[in-house]
């Protein structure tokens, strides 16, 4: 019997276009084959009796068969595939901006055409953000407009959409900086934008604030405000097949754990945080997949045939490869293409439709080891709709790699993937300071020039609580450590109250009673850290200070040392003297608003059991 069957498997494509592959016994010379590929014929490729073709594929569901009409007019049809694209047939918006004397030209000529219909693009539409320093007046309309450059000092922010001769949209957004009245422009690959400087990030576990997950963090957004936070690290939020405690195993990154509520919960939680001025960031896991994804299932499946097979790394054996004893969580194939926009397309999905800030990035050092070049082509489409993006590495911090290829910090880290740099340096009281102060200065490595290093006590993988594991005073003095030295400070779930729990064990609410008092505390730190500028810069210099193992001192400053600010932290249980010796003209201690002591040219401090003091 003639065979003529498309042995392609119906499928999901994450390409404009998709090779079919299949076998035509009936095929005799003169024989008409082709694909039917919903009303469009697409002509095939014959070896043998096996064919292919690369064919173009319309958004969403594609039909495919295969015809043979012979010579003697007997025509064969074959099986039918369905191949669901899940790209959007869409434009892609771009924008360039020069200045050309007093005006800055704004363009949007390098926009493109859907890679899937071609559409023409026929309407350009430029605006502004409200939060612009001062107003752009735009001159013209269509690809090219101009508009005189601004002379108040900020960041300006211009956006394009674009509209296709089909009604397809896409925006795009850029931005400039003014600088003492000159406009600078960005260098994307090293530079980020203001907010991150100033960020103060609280982690997030909805599970933990209430049973209705999205809901109940949406509750408690003014009490985040009240802290004084302006940034929240979300948990990891998309569907996972064990929805209970922290879901690194996602089954579908379009899409939500049924538990913490609905996509309408996620985006009200979103804007309700930004008309309270919060920016929201999303944990996203792009290293592997649950062994659960229904990708992963149809090649347990059908094995080789399966044309998800090569969307998973594999060892010489065809065995999915994974990270330490993480079997259930199989490496995705960065080399194959489809892999690669698959990733993209769902990071991208969470900014465009639902307006988050930002990405904490789990495991990505593992795309980094097998695809070096994802990170700065990923970050490279994100920026392009959404510039002032935050991406935060869950990586280290020592590795320059990340600063230069799409983030804008890096955990605080050791070369040893995963250990905190201080997780030994509160356990031998006498040495604490000396750790400390080989921890932040990155002793025996140095960090990369200008990193932003990610700073916590607590967060999802240091288990039992800071608090319950060395007492309150080492918390109250190891959490000023954070909040008032260098880098991107981290406040975790429960942490301003001494709530003491593990995250991964810990799928219920927790209790937010401060029956420890650490809450005002935490809020004076934090406001501190607000109101002071030089406490949010990147420079710093540690102070040699008496007793050196009870007492640690730095001095935090802006550009060129101005307006310095002196920090002195008790890390014992011990009431400390010491005059320190320091040619800085300080004038207020800022945490207590007490009278700051010099005497013969020594700034005399006291300093309380796990006492703090910031002196300006």
């Amino acid at each position: 019997m003639d065979k003529l069957v498309i042995e392609t498997m119906s499928c999901d494509v994450w390409l404009p276009y998709k090779t079919i592959e299949g076998v035509c016994e009936c095929y005799v010379d003169g024989s008409e084959l082709f694909l039917k590929v919903n009303e469009d014929e697409v002509p095939v490729i014959v070896m043998g009796v096996q064919f292919s073709a690369l064919v173009p594929l319309n958004e969403g569901k594609n039909t495919i068969t295969a015809y043979c009409i012979r010579p003697d007019g007997q025509e064969l049809v074959s099986n039918t595939i369905e191949c669901v694209l899940c790209l959007e047939d869409r434009p892609r918006a771009r924008i360039s901006v020069c200045q050309i004397g007093d005006e800055l030209a704004i363009d949007g000529y390098e926009s493109e055409e859907s890679e899937i219909s071609g559409a023409p693009i026929v309407e350009f539409t430029w605006s502004q953000r409200d939060t612009n320093p001062e107003p752009l007046q735009f001159e013209g309309t269509g690809q090219l407009v101009a508009a005189s450059t601004p002379k108040t000092d900020g960041e300006y922010y211009i956006t394009l959409e674009v509209k296709d001769q089909n009604g397809s949209t896409d925006r795009a957004c850029t931005y400039f900086r003014v600088v003492n009245g000159d406009v600078e422009f960005v260098e994307w690959e090293i530079e980020n934008a203001q907010w991150i400087e100033d960020a103060i990030v609280y982690g997030v576990v909805p599970h933990n604030f209430g049973k209705q997950g999205f809901k109940a963090v949406t509750a408690k957004l003014d009490y985040l405000k009240d802290l004084g936070i302006n940034t929240i690290w979300l948990a990891p939020s998309n569907d996972t097949p064990n929805p209970t405690g922290h879901s690194y195993n996602v089954r579908d990154y379009f899409e939500l754990r049924a538990d913490y509520g609905t996509k309408d919960d996620f985006r009200e939680l979103v804007n309700e945080a930004h008309q309270r001025g919060l920016r929201v960031m999303m944990d996203f896991v792009p290293n592997h997949t649950a062994i659960e994804h229904r990708y992963m299932v149809h090649t347990q499946e059908h094995g080789p045939k399966s044309p998800y097979w090569d969307f998973y790394e594999r060892d010489v054996e065809g065995n999915p490869t994974h990270y330490f004893f993480w079997d259930n969580l199989p490496n995705l194939n960065f080399d194959n293409p489809e892999v690669f926009r698959w990733i993209t397309e769902a990071m991208l999905y969470w900014v465009r439709e639902f307006d988050i800030d930002g990405y904490r990035v789990d495991v990505a050092w593992g795309p980094k080891q097998r695809r070096p070049d994802f990170w700065p082509q990923m970050r490279a489409e994100l920026q392009r709709i959404k510039p002032d993006i935050c991406m935060l590495a869950e990586a280290s911090a020592r590795d320059p790699y990340y600063f230069v290829n799409g983030f804008d910090a890096a955990y605080d880290w050791t070369e040893e993937l995963g250990h905190w740099s201080m997780e030994k340096a509160f356990e031998v009281p006498e040495e604490v300071t000396q750790r400390v102060h080989n921890s932040l200065t990155n002793h025996g490595w140095g960090f990369p020039e200008d990193a932003l290093v990610f700073r916590f006590i607590n967060n999802n993988d240091t288990f039992a609580r800071f608090n319950t594991r060395y007492g309150l005073g080492m918390t109250k003095a190891a959490a000023a450590l954070v909040l008032t030295g260098p880098g991107l400070p981290l406040v975790y779930t429960g942490e301003e109250v001494g709530a003491e729990y593990e995250p991964y064990s810990t799928d219920e609410p927790i209790s937010f009673d401060d029956l420890h008092g650490l809450r005002d505390y935490y809020r004076r730190l934090i406001a501190l850290r607000s109101n002071t500028p030089s406490l949010r810069s990147r420079l710093w210099e540690p102070i040699k200070v008496e007793p050196t193992h009870k007492l640690y001192a730095y001095v935090r400053f802006q550009a060129g040392g101005a307006e310095p600010v002196l920090v002195v932290i008790n890390f014992s249980n011990d009431e400390v003297k010491t005059a320190l010796d320091i040619d800085l003209d300080l004038t207020s201690e800022l945490l207590s608003e007490e009278s700051v002591q010099v005497i013969d040219g020594k700034l005399m401090v006291e300093m309380a059991p796990w006492g703090v003091k910031v002196f300006a």
